[in-house]
């Protein structure tokens, strides 16, 4: 048998749990705005139940006092009965069915929008740590399962044991000698089904472990389709595609059939041998005179109906594990602790100059605080001025720029902008401030225009428009086949990376901030665009504070400071004719690494 990689297995982990009555407490809260639906809904089960175990008593008695009786009316009276309590059985069932659809519904829309709204205020680090594969099972498979649940698996249960209880009740009430007969097979079935239960678990674990790894390899395969196509890799992939995820899918998938092929004739098997003994028992009692057809009849129609909610049972209960594992992973991810918090009296951050001061700032992350990223930072930067970071990868230019915008806290020392703590300001109020423009930037799904204007919503298409000219990006978005309306697909995989940084550069611009960052912001234009858009730049940087990592010569020349970043500690500073007098460090970065 294929075996999955591990983390395909970590990811179906505690899939069964048992029943935790703190953790059912909180979902119940979810259905407590919906308390009257779910009492009514209830009163509907109730009512269906008690429909659907008279049933039989009609036909009952249209046997005995209609037919055997040569009684027409009265037939007809028992036979319109029983269809009445048919109807009134669907329609009560009808009526539960949609209320609960709607509660369940409108559980799984509030839960779903209290994870969106607690994954956008959890910090980095938490996504640092979590894949989003597995979020994303969160927020989607785990919330089904609960969906499921709550619509029809919490009154199924009760339906169940109200079913099982009235028909044993009408079963005993008729023939309890008949009735002690049908349950013989009871303790048959119980040990069948526990047997069953352990088995289909195993084989459901692994088909579900199977659709996880099918989902990531397609995945991947797709996001990576350009390079799968690049290196020739086609059908090697398709190989291993088909020789493991796909066959391992079908695999699990025949046991799991195989299993429930053998339960159910077993259960099937069971009510035909309950079936056959009653029939002669009850064939012995009415050739006696001690038992009427209609009693026998009546009893049959029964013993059908009397296995069905007994496996119904097993499943709910199933059902009721998984959900408990599903609920559990979803509390967990509400109650994942946001790292970067906003003080309890964070006050709104008003108009700033843009002067940045970090004071003996360190910083190490939370999982591994022995190691130092940064270490013993301090630096002014007067408003207005354009720093450059320069430096090896690794040597913790970028965990600068994500302490000043404060994606991550120090573990000592302040970050400071006009002389205010930005840990006194709200996180929001602090990043409307600033400008970012990332290395890949990230494009939404939607057109160019709604793409620059995402930093600033209020922009018309004139101001769209001049940022895009100002940036160097205008030429390129006139060309496109819908020009500002051409929509650009999710991650602005129609453009280029360089195209892309155009627009970041342009959304940045239209922003306004008073803080720019740059984050190797130019590193996927070609020379002859950057010259370009240089100009730009110089426009962009003008009365902005601005921070900028670049291993390109021409971004770094005119700034006004440049800090070489080593092993976390800033080990030289100044102009860019300072530091090559210096013959240091950076001296060497730019004979080796910025020489165009």
């Amino acid at each position: 048998m294929i075996t999955p990689p591990s983390y395909v297995l970590k990811s179906e982990e505690q899939y069964d749990k048992p029943f935790d009555s703190t953790l059912t407490k909180r979902l119940i809260a979810y259905l407590r705005p919906y308390w009257k639906l779910v009492l009514s809904s209830l009163i509907y089960m109730t009512l269906a139940t008690f429909a659907a175990v008279s049933g039989p008593i009609f036909i009952r008695y249209a046997i005995d006092d209609g037919l055997a009786k040569n009684d027409r009316t009265r037939l007809l009276i028992y036979v319109f009965s029983f269809l009445g309590v048919s109807l009134l059985q669907w329609f009560f069932t009808y009526l539960r069915v949609k209320q609960m659809a709607f509660v369940g519904q409108s559980v799984i829309y509030q839960l779903r929008k209290e994870l969106f709204e607690h994954l956008q205020d959890l910090s980095i680090g938490f996504f640092n740590r979590y894949s989003v594969g597995r979020i994303i099972t969160r927020v989607i498979n785990d919330v089904e399962v609960l969906r499921e649940f709550v619509t029809f698996g919490i009154l199924a249960i009760l339906r169940d044991i109200f079913t099982v209880g009235g028909i044993v009740i009408a079963m005993i009430t008729m023939s309890p000698t008949l009735a002690l007969l049908s349950f013989t097979v009871l303790p048959i079935m119980y040990w069948a089904t526990i047997i069953f239960r352990k088995h289909a678990r195993r084989n459901y674990r692994k088909v579900r472990s199977a659709i996880s790894w099918v989902n990531s390899v397609l995945a991947e395969n797709i996001n990576a389709v350009r390079v799968v196509q690049a290196f020739s890799r086609q059908e090697k992939n398709y190989s291993h595609f088909s020789q493991q995820p796909n066959l391992y899918h079908r695999q699990a998938g025949v046991q799991a059939a195989f299993i429930s092929a053998v339960y159910f004739p077993v259960v099937d098997i069971l009510g035909a041998v309950i079936i056959a003994g009653v029939v002669w028992m009850g064939g012995e009692q009415i050739s006696k005179g001690m038992m009427s057809t209609g009693v026998l009849v009546a009893f049959i129609l029964y013993i059908n109906r009397f296995f069905d909610p007994i496996r119904d049972l097993f499943r709910r209960f199933d059902s009721l594990q998984s959900s408990m594992a599903g609920g559990e992973r979803i509390m967990n991810l509400l109650d994942s602790e946001i790292e970067v918090k906003d003080a309890p009296n964070a006050r709104e951050m008003g108009e700033v100059k843009g002067e940045v001061i970090f004071k003996q700032v360190s910083f190490s992350y939370p999982d591994d605080e022995t190691t130092a990223v940064l270490e013993n930072i301090h630096f002014n930067v007067p408003a207005g001025s354009t720093v450059a970071l320069v430096g090896k990868t690794g040597s913790g230019k970028t965990t600068i720029i994500k302490l000043l915008s404060r994606f991550h806290d120090p573990t000592t020392g302040k970050v400071l902008i006009d002389n205010v703590d930005i840990r006194e300001v709200t996180q929001r109020s602090l990043r409307s401030k600033m400008g970012i423009v990332l290395q890949d930037p990230f494009l939404f799904n939607g057109t160019v225009e709604e793409n620059i204007r995402f930093g600033n919503t209020f922009a018309n298409t004139d101001e769209v428009i001049q940022a895009a000219k100002i940036v160097g990006a205008h030429p390129f978005i006139e060309n496109l086949r819908n020009g500002y309306q051409t929509n650009v697909a999710e991650g602005g995989v129609l453009l280029s990376v360089g195209q892309r940084q155009l627009l970041s550069m342009a959304r940045a611009l239209l922003a306004d901030p008073r803080i720019l960052i740059l984050d190797e912001a130019t590193s996927s234009i070609d020379a002859k665009t950057e010259k370009v858009i240089q100009k730009g730049l110089n426009e962009l940087f003008k009365g902005r504070t601005s921070f900028v990592i670049a291993h390109r010569l021409s971004t770094i020349t005119n700034a006004d400071q440049i800090f070489v970043i080593d092993r976390g500690k800033i080990i030289e500073r100044g102009r860019h004719e300072e530091l090559l007098a210096r013959k240091g460090k950076y001296f060497s970065l730019y004979h080796t690494g910025f020489e165009e």
